[in-house]
């Protein structure tokens, strides 16, 4: 059996290019997104296209069993899970405080921090028994600063951080490499961005400055840096990092904030 790529948010942006990364290294790439069921048939498409492998899923992440049932599933029919991204994101929109609801609220935790919760107590014991494995967590700049009409999101990133820093107290011991990967930029990424902006602005966007202007985050690049986590040495693990364009970042400092 092939060792497996477990990717939860397999969107075309991230999850879906890193996915493709580790499938071209003669990983079987398991990618995993709550919809869009022709979009995940054509990434597993590219992927075997490309000589790699790959079984694309369904899943609603917050769903009572739905990442247990996966996790035991992927196991059991295709091969051992050697790297897990988890890639969700949080993100309900722009909203002040008395605009937030207990249910927004919460949304944020169960997919920021409830689900990597989940995902771990699935994973981690099986890598601990194996002694070796990787979790790679993708985060946002709201993991380490709060900005206005994000408490949703900026209370379930924080949480999904720490939740990252006790996972790797307990687990670099045992073999098992837990990273926290902070993008701290706008991503070049239809799934996300795009939608948030809108296909005209994020058009754009990207013209303005994305291409060879290095102004947004390309996932193609973004997939080495992960790529490269998963196979650090464990005397030099890896345990944060962030993730910046390096053109022109004031735009994006004085943006309306969308991370």
């Amino acid at each position: 059996m092939k060792k497996v790529c477990l990717v939860i948010g397999a969107g075309a942006g991230i999850g879906g290019t890193v996915g493709k990364r580790f499938a071209r290294e003669g990983y079987h790439a398991v990618l995993c997104r709550r919809s869009d069921e022709e979009g995940l048939h054509r990434l597993v498409a590219e992927v075997e296209d490309a000589g790699g492998s790959a079984t694309g899923k369904l899943l609603n992440a917050i769903e009572d069993g739905a990442i247990e049932d996966l996790v035991a599933e992927t196991e059991a029919s295709i091969g051992p899970i050697e790297v897990v991204l988890f890639n969700l994101g949080a993100q309900i929109g722009n909203r002040a405080l008395m605009d937030t609801s207990y249910k927004v609220f919460e949304m944020g935790w169960r997919l920021a921090t409830f689900a990597l919760f989940r995902v771990a107590t699935s994973v981690l014991p099986l890598m601990e028994a194996r002694g070796s494995g990787t979790l790679l967590v993708t985060s946002a700049t709201a993991a380490v600063r709060g900005n206005a009409g994000q408490h949703s999101h900026a209370a379930a990133m924080g949480g999904r951080r720490m939740l990252c820093q006790t996972l790797n107290a307990e687990y670099a011991s045992k073999g098992v490499h837990v990273a926290h990967v902070l993008i701290d930029g706008a991503v070049d990424a239809p799934d996300t961005l795009g939608k948030m902006l809108g296909p005209e602005n994020f058009a754009k966007l990207r013209e303005a400055k994305g291409k060879d202007l290095d102004g947004l985050l390309v996932p193609e690049h973004m997939a080495d840096t992960y790529f490269h986590l998963a196979n650090q040495h464990r005397s030099a693990w890896t345990h944060e990092l962030d993730l910046r364009a390096h053109s022109d970042l004031a735009w994006w400092n004085h943006a309306p904030k969308l991370v």
